[in-house]
């Protein structure tokens, strides 16, 4: 494959960047592309390198992409927000930007034969030439019914589920992100296996998806304010792209 694109003058591709609310399977997406192509994976800590003394966070910056040049495998940069942050915003400071233009330097540079895969749960607030330095942008969504009820049956899976009543679940689950349906599956198949059987009670499985949505309420979002979570009777609209399972990730090329 590398062959023919590098007859026509092309480079696979090797800069993805995830975009998604949280739970829908970003992280997820780069342990399994990691697994498909049989290369290590390296979580990249954002939060560790990031100092207060400067050009002390842009040195760990090119250690790293040192090592994306002679060590090949999927580099990964969770919530990359606390690095690419928009340029001239109203908490911009001197030593953000020379960051910022530093790891936009890195970016350019051939990455030889790693993949950079970055993640986002706020693409609004990424500076647009962050954005120009991928090859590619999936958007991950929450996921709609059909996708709810998938990751279910999925999790489920040596359960009976015959008598559920999929049409009250995937009420009460719409607005969920899937880490949260996988987690509410769990808790009601932790439910059946103490009281000795092995069928998911449809009851038990709404308590358990009204206890995560129950969750929403506490902290605050990325943003710093309290989210509102959705009634599950309220309608709700998603992106174009669905989220199947915990996301899904396109072979980089």
């Amino acid at each position: 494959m590398r062959e023919k694109l590098e007859a026509k003058g092309l480079k696979p591709r090797r800069r993805v960047l995830l975009s998604g609310p949280p739970g829908t399977g970003k992280t997820l997406s780069a342990s399994a592309l990691a697994g498909e192509l049989q290369y290590p994976l390296f979580s990249v800590m954002l939060h560790g390198l990031i100092t207060k003394f400067m050009g002390e966070t842009a040195q760990k910056l090119k250690m790293i992409f040192d090592a994306v040049k002679t060590t090949r495998g999927i580099y990964l940069f969770d919530e990359i927000d606390a690095l690419a942050a928009a340029r001239g915003g109203e908490n911009d400071v001197g030593e953000a930007r020379r960051v910022l233009n530093s790891f936009l330097q890195f970016l350019d540079e051939d990455t030889g034969p790693s993949i950079v895969i970055a993640t986002t749960n706020l693409p609004g607030i990424l500076d647009r030439a962050v954005l120009r330095r991928f090859d590619l942008v999936l958007p991950y969504v929450m996921p709609d019914g059909p996708a709810i009820r998938q990751a279910l049956e999925r999790r489920l899976i040596g359960f009976s589920l015959a008598r559920m009543g999929w049409k009250r679940v995937i009420d009460v689950a719409t607005g969920l992100s899937t880490a949260d349906v996988v987690a509410a599956a769990e808790d009601a198949a932790r439910r059946a296996v103490l009281n000795d059987t092995d069928k998911i009670a449809t009851q038990d499985l709404l308590d358990a998806l009204e206890r995560r949505r129950s969750l929403q309420e506490l902290g605050t979002d990325d943003n710093g304010t309290r989210p509102s979570a959705l009634p599950p009777s309220q309608s709700r609209t998603t992106s174009p792209v669905p989220s199947k399972g915990r996301g899904r990730v396109q072979k980089t090329k």
